[in-house]
């Protein structure tokens, strides 16, 4: 499934290095007393059902009796220090490959590694964790509840349980219900994610209030979470007018931070799509500036985020977004990110001031622009959606070169579009140029033989009138056979070879009319 793409394999860690202490580290110290890690959890002051702890030890005694702990339990498992960017210590422990069989490059998602640092600091003699039951019980009848810092992050190996059951119980049907007190924790798995997505399009208003609660103190953590973002932005295109209105709240003074982030630059278009005109504005109105709108056209994420205003957003609320591509034109062309964007404003901002001025720098450079590979998109959209005017000043500029335009990469492509959108006048004057001024036909044959051009005699004779179609098929029969011997004029002899057959069809069934 393409949406739920590994793209974090390259962000798997390499680097060794220990953090200070945090609270929420705490509860994992005691998952085995008898286990050098599990020694040093057993002095925590954290010990205890509610981790209040009666009996204190120096912080930084007990730091150094974790750290020696931590290389004991790694040099006995691994004979090697490991830490990636993950925080995975032990095969065994929530959210590794040998536990759940998933690639471990997901475990560098901020809400699925088991190792979830607070966001307030490192962890104070006094730090409180406090138990919040789950309404949702396990197969024997037990409560499952889940472990939360004041600073409202889960701790995943209390509750991993429920989503372990989930994936390999193939016998039981889950509803939102049943895992209620574990959404974070399926909203930041790759199997849980897909759930919730597919549950929320056919979810009852009881059924989204019963699961937004836990989504709404976290949705900002799941905005940036490679499978997290999906859930939030099911929540954009399904949750109730409320729900929308509080993720849209949480948006504001983050709009650029998220713009420029692989998954929460997804959750702003969605936000962007389903919100009302002022919050769009409000969204639009953190990346006035020219110098922030340009940065963010330049981004391999951000630029998707700006051509989603001018898609979604009325012009006369994003003038200062589209003011900022002045003087710029031609430049934001030949980017890979820009000339995205130029085509965006080209086909939903139909201010007259705003075409003109655009359509000004265009046509200042359209020769260096048709050969440029990125600049060539923006001359093929003005072709295909612009004016006639447009069009056929751009065909002007081109016409002498046609023949050394369709020999090039990316001009040949730009080539195409003027036969394909050009008037018979036009694509006239496009057709002489091709055959040349005499019978020796050296532009038509130059062409043939070439690796683009080639494409473009194809393209010609797709497009053109019968009576040009046969003069140009005449031209090409008396070089079909040496043809045959070039890599590329092979494809034009078998186009003209099906043309030929078509046409002796036609003559066929128009002969058999006349006798009939």
């Amino acid at each position: 499934d393409g949406e739920y793409a590994n793209l974090l394999s390259n962000q798997r860690g390499t680097g060794y290095q220990v953090q200070p202490m945090d609270a929420v580290y705490a509860p994992y110290l005691q998952a085995n007393p008898n286990s050098p890690l599990g020694a040093a959890g057993s002095m925590s002051p954290f010990r205890g059902s509610n981790f209040s702890g009666s009996g204190h030890m120096d912080n930084a005694a007990y730091q150094k009796a974790y750290l020696a702990s931590l290389l004991a339990q790694q040099k006995l498992q691994y004979g090697m220090p490991y830490m990636g960017k993950s925080g995975g210590l032990s095969p065994t422990l929530y959210g590794s490959e040998q536990a759940y069989g998933m690639d471990m490059a997901y475990l560098s998602s901020p809400t699925s590694s088991h190792f979830i640092p607070s966001p307030q600091g490192h962890a104070r003699q006094g730090d409180r964790l406090t138990r919040i039951p789950s309404m949702a019980r396990s197969t024997t009848g037990g409560a499952m509840g889940s472990w939360s810092s004041e600073n409202g992050l889960v701790d995943n190996a209390y509750e991993s349980t429920l989503l372990e059951e989930f994936k390999t119980n193939k016998t039981r049907s889950f509803e939102l219900l049943d895992i209620v007190g574990h959404v974070v924790e399926f909203s930041s798995d790759q199997y849980g994610s897909r759930f919730i997505q597919q549950k929320l399009e056919t979810a009852s208003t009881e059924e989204k209030n019963m699961i937004f609660p836990e989504i709404l103190p976290q949705a900002r953590t799941l905005m940036t979470d490679v499978f997290g973002n999906y859930v939030i932005q099911k929540f954009f295109e399904y949750g109730t007018e409320p729900q929308q209105k509080q993720l849209a709240n949480l948006l504001k003074g983050h709009v650029y931070t998220l713009s420029t982030q692989m998954y929460g630059c997804r959750v702003i278009q969605k936000a962007l799509e389903v919100v009302g005109v002022e919050q769009q504005t409000q969204m639009a109105l953190e990346l006035d500036g020219n110098t922030i709108i340009l940065k963010l056209v330049r981004d391999q994420n951000g630029n998707h985020v700006i051509q989603k205003c001018i898609e979604c957003i009325p012009q006369e609320r994003i003038q200062f977004i589209v003011s900022a591509f002045y003087g710029q034109v031609v430049e934001l062309s030949t980017h890979p990110y820009g000339c995205r964007v130029i085509q965006r404003v080209l086909e939903h901002c139909d201010d007259e001031s705003t075409q003109n001025a655009m359509m000004e720098e265009i046509m200042q450079c359209v020769v260096p622009l048709t050969q440029d590979q990125y600049g060539n998109y923006v001359i093929q959209h003005v072709l295909q959606h612009g004016k006639p005017e447009e069009r056929t000043s751009i065909i002007k500029q081109l016409a002498g070169q046609i023949v050394k335009m369709s020999q090039q990469k990316f001009a040949s492509n730009v080539v195409e579009k003027c036969l394909s959108f050009g008037s018979p006048e036009e694509r006239q004057i496009l057709i002489n140029e091709m055959l040349g001024t005499t019978d020796e036909n050296e532009p038509l044959q130059a062409m043939m033989k070439d690796q683009f051009a080639n494409y473009v005699v194809q393209k010609v004779l797709e497009t053109c009138d019968d009576h040009n179609r046969e003069l140009i098929l005449s031209r090409i029969k008396v070089h079909l056979n040496a043809l045959k011997r070039y890599t590329y004029g092979k494809h034009i002899v078998a186009r003209v070879e099906k043309l030929i057959a078509a046409g002796e069809r036609r003559i066929g069934v128009s002969s058999q009319s006349c006798r009939d």
